[in-house]
């Protein structure tokens, strides 16, 4: 599991099986090995003999399949399933997914990783011509988009439903007789494909959820690839050429496990090329070097072998406790730190301390730790994070859409040291970021999006242009007051 004491969440982790006998159970294993891809809410939806049959709820995986009949109940030979946690729509049961649709002729079942950036027009356009919504998840406008599609046969309206969404998306879709998955143009979120020793085909987020369930890595999906599968096979097709790789640098720095493994790039050894860079471009007069757990440990070991010094277990976190940012409330979450994390006396006392994290996202977080460091004794703390300042809003599938909840966006670095209490405060480079994932493509920013610390976003905004301008311009006039 990752950092469970952040204030930035990825919306989705989705899993697909076909052609399978225990395939509800091998999507219960592999959500469970995504299970840090949201927690707000889980389900499952399988085919048998061509009836699509879902169940979802609130809650972790286990929550909502918390019996073993809950599973074994889910019989059929294909499935798709998915963990939740919410950027667009309310988080009401209509919204946790797979989303099942029946139809007269037919039934389908969606699940989604990622945020549509013209959601709400699509929306308004669908509605004006009787389109009845069920959810408020901007997942369900593939729906209505497939079914109001003239296209010949159910491949081209997915394709072409598929080239009038935008922004972030990967997708699962399942039928009586096949199984979708595809990528959005710019592949922002990861999207990976397997195979069972059976023959059965894996479509997942990660690869850790391949390897859970003892299936052999095939390939990647691609930038605005559409696969199939059904009993006859796999086939991969293009629903669009205009593409280009901008994967979301967020998920190295912070959202995928350290055992998983992006575009040929493990996780793991990213995080500690991004520590030893950090060490190189901000160095510290210090006596140890500690990570904040879980995902900035492997960012704090490249740190301290490029800094030479030894890595200790400063800081040490409850394994039983619930991620704060499902916490209702600011102050919930605030004190929900110190019930995570202990600082680890007899290792920090008397010592000048490197304290890495991999991002900085409101700040709260940082404030706390350093505290709890200089509380158990450290001598300073000095703060390093593995990314650059984070500046600006997401709109592809991270829930940070303003500014106003960005620290770096409202303080400069000296402001922000001095509101952690730290005795110095660094960040790592845009540059070093780039270079140390190391893509292998020619792809601006080497396949990265970084426009979260750029502000240059690969794609337009769409419906959230107007928003955004709005807020930079707020953002710039506080900052000249």
């Amino acid at each position: 599991m990752q950092s469970e004491v952040k204030s930035l969440n990825e919306e989705c982790g989705i899993f697909g099986v076909w052609g399978t006998p225990d395939a509800a159970r091998l999507t219960y294993i592999g959500l469970f090995a995504l299970q840090h891809r949201g927690q707000e809410g889980a389900g499952i939806t399988v085919n048998h003999d061509g009836e699509l049959r879902t169940k979802r709820g609130f809650g972790l995986l286990t929550d909502v399949f918390d019996s073993p009949n809950a599973v074994a109940n889910l019989d059929g030979d294909a499935a798709i399933g998915h963990v939740r946690y919410s950027t667009a729509g309310s988080n009401l049961l209509e919204n946790i997914q797979p989303l099942p649709f029946n139809f007269s002729d037919t039934q389908f079942a969606l699940a989604h990783n990622g945020n549509l950036t013209n959601a709400i027009s699509i929306r308004k356009q669908l509605e004006d011509r009787g389109a009845i919504y069920h959810s408020s998840s901007d997942t369900e406008n593939l729906m209505h988009l497939i079914r109001l599609s003239q296209a010949p046969d159910l491949d081209g309206q997915v394709k072409e439903a598929l080239n009038i969404i935008k922004g972030g998306f990967a997708y699962l879709i399942i039928t009586k007789d096949r199984l979708y998955a595809a990528l959005d143009p710019n592949g922002f979120r990861p999207l990976v494909v397997g195979q069972l020793p059976n023959g059965a085909y894996v479509v997942c987020s990660e690869t850790c959820a391949l390897d859970a369930v003892g299936a052999k890595f095939k390939f990647d999906v691609q930038p605005g690839q559409l696969i199939k599968i059904d009993d006859t096979g796999i086939t991969i097709d293009q629903y669009t050429d205009d593409t280009q790789l901008s994967i979301c640098s967020m998920e190295f720095i912070y959202f995928a496990r350290p055992d998983s493994d992006i575009y040929g790039v493990n996780v793991h050894s990213a995080r500690k090329r991004m520590g030893a860079m950090l060490a190189k471009e901000q160095p510290a007069d210090a006596d140890i070097v500690t990570g904040v757990p879980n995902s900035s440990l492997s960012a704090a070991m490249g740190y301290a072998e490029a800094a030479g010094l030894p890595y200790e277990m400063g800081l040490v976190k409850n394994q039983y406790s619930a991620r704060t940012f499902i916490e209702p409330t600011q102050e919930l979450r605030e004190q929900g730190v110190n019930m995570k994390l202990s600082a680890v006396k007899g290792v920090v006392k008397g010592k000048r301390v490197v304290l890495v994290d991999d991002s900085i996202v409101r700040g709260t977080t940082s404030r706390r730790i350093v505290k709890l460091l200089k509380d158990a004794g450290a001598a300073s703390v000095h703060l390093r994070i593995a990314s650059p300042p984070l500046r600006y809003p997401c709109f592809y599938g991270i829930d940070i859409q303003h500014a106003s909840e960005l620290i770096a966006a409202n303080h400069s670095i000296e402001e922000m040291r001095q509101i952690f209490d730290a005795d110095s405060l660094g960040f790592l480079s845009v540059d070093s970021l780039i270079k140390a994932v190391n893509l292998k493509t020619n792809a601006p920013n080497k396949g990265l999006c970084v426009a979260y610390f750029d502000g240059k976003y690969p794609t337009p905004l769409y419906d959230y242009q107007k928003e955004y301008d709005r807020d930079q311009a707020q953002l710039h006039a506080a900052k000249m007051r």
